[in-house]
Parts: structure tokens; C-alpha cells; sequence
């Protein structure tokens, strides 16, 4: 054994040794992984579709944002009666007294009417006089008027032709909705709308929740969901866009979706399609308990004692301590 006060040169000697740059090491460890992480990438990672937005529908297909528009102003529509935390005209997914719908209340006030049509053509009305008479005429007049005009364009619609971008309806007694539905078609076509929902008043223009509303509640949105596989019904939960694999670890929470009571009109135990979201969330959190206690539950506990799958698997290492073990009884 070499002493303690040897120098380093002495305590080393007769050690074989080679030359070694670590910095360069370093530097073609990186670039080797880096060039290897392009070309697969290049290869395999997921399309770059473009994003969704308000002028994108409403370039490809007019008629569904003007029906749409129609409908948020006759309140019909999905957002409009969605309830918590958005108003209060639904009443929202509950089980017995578990309603977290409710207990929260409405956290992110949208009138889906002034939101969505209103607000914008006042907007707009500053600089069109056209504008501006026709959201006089209708905000004037009174609600079973307003229901008439918006029953009778919704009814015309889907004979309506497209031309240059614009919509026309057979003619009827519509009030000022002619007036109003085109100019709010053309500022989503110019990409105005989409900028408009997003004014929160905050330093960052980042809230998307107003624009993914108005789209959810036309069929544009969850056409484009179909097209790439991202429905409910298609395992839209862990999937990517086109035949890409996706967020595999969410397969669990897509499963429930698939199977009953989650897919039931009527349910068991009050659970069905209605409350789903709810369903899931409070079955996945008992799971959740339930694998953290697996420890204190007495027959869960002792499974891998009765199926000793893991013995299998370390077979090396418990081959190797029962050998330890058999040595050391015959020793004693």
C-alpha cells in the first residue's frame, strides 16, 4: 500500500495512461446527438399543421360562421347555455352535491351574443355609419322582433349562395341581420375578429377561450377535429394530428370515454354521457388514491406475494441470494 505523503506522481506511477480531451469529447457527444435528434425529427416528428383560427373559417366556409353568428344572437348555441364558469343559463355537470361547476361560479363572464357579434360591430360601427344603424335598429327593438328576424334568416341560410366571399339569403324580412352578419363576415376574413376576442385588457393578448368558444359552436372546429382524429369517439385525447403518435400516457383518462356508464344516456349510479367529464375526473382521482395506499390495502398488498411475477424478473438476484442463503445455513 502506497503511503499517505506520496505525491501525486509517485502514487500514480506505473499506472498506464493515454491522453484525454474531455472538451472535445464533450463537443462530439453534442454535435453526434444533436445532427442524430435533426435527422429524426426530419423524419418522424409531427406535421406542422397551421393553426385554426376565426379567418380560416370563415375564408373556407361562410355560410357555417354566419349560421353560427346568427345562432350565438338567438342564443342557441353550445357557449350560450354552456352555464359555469361562463354564465349562468346552464346548470352544468354535477353528481348528487358534487358540482365544482357551480361551487366556482362564473370565472370567465362571456355573453356569447355581445361577445361574439355585438361587440365587434360596435367596434366596427366608428367607422361605418352602415354598421352602426343597423346595431341601432336591433338593439332597439324588442326581443320577440329580434327572435323573428333571427328564426327567418336561420331558415334561409342554408339556401344561401356564396360569391366573392359573401353570403346571400333569399329574400325575406331579416332586419338589419343582412346588414350585420356581412360585416362581421368580413372583418373574421381579414383576420379582425380573431385579434378582437382576444382583447382582455391585459399587457399579453394570449386568452384563446373566447375565440375557441365561437368556433366550438359551429361545425368547422370539429370538422377539422374528425379530419385529424382528434374526437372524443376517435381517442382524441392521446392522439396527434394525422396518424402521429401522441400523449400515450393520457390513455386511461380517453378510455373511459370509449365505455359505460360514460357513453350511456342513462348511466348507473347517476354517471352518464352528461355528467362524463365529471364521471372521469372522480374515478381517476379514486384510482389515483387507491394506487398510492396499495401499500395499506391488506389483499392488494399481498398480490405480488401471491403472483411473484417480479421473482421472474430479478430471477438473477434472488437466484444469487437463495445460493447466499443455503451457504449460510449449512455453515451453521
Amino acid at each position: 500500500m502506497k503511503g499517505m505523503g506520496t505525491t501525486q506522481e509517485e502514487y500514480y506511477r506505473g499506472v498506464r495512461m493515454v491522453p484525454y480531451d474531455l472538451v472535445k469529447e464533450l463537443v462530439l457527444a453534442l454535435g453526434g446527438v444533436g445532427i442524430l435528434a435533426l435527422v429524426v425529427s426530419a423524419i418522424l416528428s409531427s406535421p406542422d399543421v397551421a393553426p385554426i383560427t376565426i379567418a380560416a373559417w370563415a375564408q373556407s366556409d361562410p355560410v357555417d360562421f354566419v349560421t353560427t353568428a346568427t345562432n350565438e344572437l338567438a342564443g342557441s348555441t353550445t357557449s350560450a347555455g354552456y352555464g359555469n364558469p361562463y354564465n349562468t343559463n346552464g346548470a352544468g355537470q354535477a353528481w348528487g352535491q358534487i358540482a365544482p361547476q357551480t361551487w366556482f361560479g362564473t370565472r370567465i363572464p362571456i355573453d356569447s351574443a355581445n361577445t361574439f357579434v355585438i361587440q365587434p360591430l360596435q367596434r366596427a360601427a366608428s367607422s361605418n355609419t352602415d354598421v352602426g344603424t343597423a346595431l341601432n335598429t336591433w338593439q332597439s327593438t324588442s326581443s320577440d322582433q329580434q327572435s323573428k328576424w333571427t328564426d327567418a334568416y336561420t331558415k334561409a341560410l342554408p339556401n344561401a349562395t356564396v360569391k366573392d366571399g359573401k353570403v346571400t339569403v333569399p329574400d325575406g324580412d331579416y332586419g338589419p341581420l343582412p346588414v350585420m352578419m356581412s360585416n362581421l363576415l368580413g372583418i373574421a376574413q381579414t383576420g379582425g375578429l380573431d385579434g378582437l376576442l382576444m382583447v382582455n385588457g391585459r399587457f399579453y393578448q394570449t386568452d384563446y377561450t373566447p375565440a375557441l368558444l365561437f368556433m366550438g359552436d359551429g361545425s368547422y372546429l370539429s370538422g377539422q377535429a374528425q379530419q385529424w382524429n382528434l374526437l372524443g369517439n376517435q381517442w382524441g385525447m392521446m392522439n396527434e394530428t394525422g396518424r402521429y403518435p401522441g400523449q400515450t400516457w393520457l390513455w386511461l383518462y380517453t378510455m373511459w370515454y370509449q365505455v359505460p356508464p360514460f357513453t350511456s344516456p342513462t348511466g348507473f349510479l347517476g354517471i352518464n354521457s352528461s355528467n362524463a367529464d365529471l364521471g372521469i375526473i372522480i374515478l381517476m382521482t379514486l384510482l389515483t388514491i387507491a394506487l398510492a395506499l396499495v401499500p395499506l390495502i391488506p389483499v392488494l398488498r399481498d398480490i405480488p406475494r401471491w403472483v411473484p411475477i417480479h421473482r421472474l424478473i430479478w430471477r438473477g438476484y434472488y437466484s444469487a441470494k437463495g445460493t447466499s442463503l443455503a451457504r449460510s445455513k449449512s455453515r451453521t
